[in-house]
């Protein structure tokens, strides 16, 4: 999120909303561009998300894979305007969360400013990362969740482990405070998502026959379209949390794109080379690794540093997936955690690595003289993955004990959660 000094102040986020400010501080470019990527960043979600892991899921349990998906998004959409955007950019309550004053959005009107857009696209924009970040959790455990806990565990897990860490980072906290770089969401969304997505999965169980039997993607078409709706859209999650149409916006949009490119040739090239063929499957997973790992840097760094950025991405996601999760043995589906929370971390430490003062002023990281950056970036790491790690887990159990249980019998899991949980099929089989 755009930043003065690297602080997100109340003066910035958490303006008493009054109709003074309309006069003299809002920009309609401004405003027209933040429409224009909140739009961009909905269509992640229920659009992107649910085509690249959807197709990537069993053909029996693609249409469960959408629900889940588009719930999430439902759910996030009715949370974040009654409690979620007061939890994350309330007023600072001892840099840990934000008060109670905006509970559904009361105080907040048609003229109020964050500010040069309407609070109102502020809100919204805010709110589509939350949809997409708990949609992201979904991939660790496609196959095997019952439809009412993974309600039940994203009411709660937007509650209690999202809103507070957006609240650290972008609202105002401790980390801001602290000078912690999170242009877009590496920390926040991604190590976020992917370490939730980890322990989920190691509580729920390994699919039924995991490691014994070929799990075929439905459809690597739906997936590779999914990948190119989400690469379109990260346009608007990148450059629009510039919070403004100027040149660091530019800036992200370029890096974004190059590091997206650049992770897919480096993931094509490792599988090629360890695999022996180039696959679909990889040069999408391998876009979306590079989109992930640029996500905390973009506003902070140039063209040079994307390359770098995008270059790690697809070899540290392709070492995840392929080698990584063997090694550990862990079931995580569609790999949130290999994807999502690896790279998640490279781009945050990245940040403190390449963050240059001539893209953003005021970000330095150590290759421009500044190593102290790059601890604060070790620290938000490691404290996000922590927090995220043990909150989830207390989520997780509060699901199970709400719920009766997290997985589904074993005979809906053979048959498949289209048919078993919705009643419905995405293929017809002959």
């Amino acid at each position: 999120m755009k930043r003065f000094s690297f602080t997100v102040t109340a003066a910035y986020l958490l303006l008493p909303f009054s109709s003074a400010f309309a006069a003299d501080g809002l920009n309609t470019g401004d405003t027209a561009w933040m429409i224009v990527a909140t739009a961009l960043v909905m269509m992640m979600t229920p659009a992107g998300l649910a085509l690249f892991y959807g197709g990537m899921s069993r053909y029996k349990n693609l249409l469960n894979t959408f629900a889940m998906t588009f719930v999430a998004y439902c759910l996030a959409s009715v949370i974040w305007m009654m409690w979620g955007y007061t939890i994350a950019f309330g007023p600072d309550q001892a840099g840990i969360i934000g008060g109670l004053d905006n509970l559904f959005l009361n105080g907040i009107g048609v003229n109020s400013l964050s500010g040069t857009i309407p609070t109102y696209v502020f809100v919204v924009f805010q709110m589509t990362f939350a949809g997409i970040t708990v949609a992201l959790v979904l991939g660790s455990i496609v196959d095997r969740m019952k439809f009412s806990a993974w309600i039940v565990f994203t009411v709660l897990w937007l509650t209690f482990i999202y809103a507070p860490i957006c609240h650290w980072v972008w609202g105002g906290g401790w980390m801001a405070n602290m000078g912690a770089l999170d242009f877009a969401g590496g920390t926040v969304v991604h190590i976020n998502a992917g370490v939730a997505g980890l322990i989920l999965s190691l509580v729920v169980g390994k699919r039924i026959g995991y490691g014994k039997e070929a799990m075929f993607p439905s459809s690597v078409s739906l997936t590779a379209l999914g990948a190119a709706l989400l690469w379109f859209g990260w346009f608007g999650f990148n450059a629009g949390s510039e919070l403004a149409a100027d040149g660091v916006a530019a800036s992200a949009f370029l890096v974004t794109n190059t590091s997206a490119a650049m992770g897919a040739l480096a993931w094509m090239f490792a599988e090629w080379l360890v695999n022996k063929k180039p696959t679909v499957l990889g040069i999408a997973s391998g876009v979306v690794a590079g989109l992930v790992a640029i996500t905390p840097a973009a506003g902070f760094v140039g063209l040079s540093a994307s390359l770098v950025i995008g270059l790690g991405a697809g070899l540290l996601g392709f070492y995840s997936v392929a080698v990584l999760k063997k090694k550990l043995g862990y079931d995580d589906s569609l790999d949130a955690f290999g994807v999502h929370g690896m790279c998640g971390i490279w781009g945050a430490l990245a940040t403190g690595l390449f963050a240059n003062p001539a893209i953003t002023e005021g970000a330095k990281g150590l290759f421009y003289g500044n190593p102290k950056q790059l601890g604060i970036q070790v620290v938000s790491i490691i404290a996000t993955a922590a927090y995220t790690a043990v909150g989830t887990l207390i989520v997780v159990y509060i699901t199970k004990f709400i719920t009766g249980g997290l997985r589904v019998d074993e005979e809906d899991e053979i048959e498949g959660l289209d048919n078993a949980l919705h009643g419905e099929r995405a293929f017809e089989i002959y």
